[in-house]
């Protein structure tokens, strides 16, 4: 199918999606990266790692929370299931603020294309079921960890009565594609994540997507922005700032359309 959107609801010039990762990792383990400058042995135990991890949890996503609410946004939630299960009470505040809840594996290490196509599916429907107990419906999204679907990944997604798959980056806009199961939505994943900034200033980021905003409102009809920020690293007040600067930054714009993942994604089947 592969049909590309021509325009946005109401013609509105450009669609903005704030997109939160929300990631948690196996007992004992912690992410591959972190601000800090100095990598333990492999085998070693990071302790501090763990702790930044962590903080996405208990800290970032309410601070995230605040920020959405002061500006009227609604996000999507990539959430790994898990923190289901560890934050039960903040993953149905989300829902109940209006946040669209889409799964993102189990947990941030739980990496597709590291399993069997029985496993995958596995992994797909448990996700499912966890985020449905939390908050009630289902989720109708899916982002892979570290952006690495397989093969089978969309096909196991529309089986299960997805509608949009955020593992793409070969156009801008969304589209409609067909699998063996079913149509899902392409929606491509963002450029330039908060933890580009890890080593460098948080206003880069502020730059990037101020300077991306004025260039494809002035110059491109329908275009989109997929804002993305992590709970651990962009809930931390020095990112946190960039974020909220930036949102009202755009809301101060007419025809922006700050969307869910969601919307998007019925409104490209709608065209289709």
């Amino acid at each position: 199918m592969d049909k590309l959107i021509s325009r946005w609801p109401n013609n509105q010039r450009i669609a903005v999606l704030v997109t939160v990762m929300f990631e948690v990792w196996s007992e004992g383990k912690a992410p591959p990266y972190s601000p800090m400058t100095t990598s333990l042995k492999p085998g070693t135990p990071d302790l501090l790692g763990i702790s930044w991890s962590r903080y996405g949890g208990k800290t970032g996503i309410r601070r995230f929370m605040k920020i959405l609410d002061e500006t009227e946004i609604k996000a999507t939630i990539c959430l790994n299931a898990k923190a289901a299960e560890l934050y039960p009470d903040t993953v149905k505040d989300l829902h109940r603020h209006g946040h669209e809840i889409a799964g993102h594996s189990y947990t941030q290490d739980l990496v597709l294309p590291y399993l069997s196509p029985q496993e995958e599916k596995e992994v797909v429907q448990k996700c499912s079921r966890i985020i449905e107990s939390a908050v009630g419906t289902r989720p109708v999204g899916w982002f892979s960890p570290v952006a690495a679907p397989t093969v089978h990944t969309a096909e196991f997604l529309a089986e299960a009565g997805y509608l949009w798959h955020g593992d793409y980056n070969d156009t801008d806009l969304p589209y409609a594609f067909d699998t063996p199961k079913g149509i899902l939505v392409a929606i491509a994943h963002s450029d330039f994540t908060d933890n580009r900034t890890l080593r460098s200033s948080p206003r880069d980021f502020y730059n990037v997507y101020k300077d991306t905003f004025d260039y494809l409102y002035q110059h491109e009809a329908p275009s989109i922005i997929n804002l993305t920020v992590h709970t651990h690293f962009g809930g931390r007040p020095l990112m946190s700032a960039m974020l909220r600067e930036l949102l009202h930054y755009m809301k101060g714009f007419s025809g922006v359309w700050f969307a869910r993942h969601d919307e998007v994604a019925r409104w490209v089947l709608k065209q289709n």
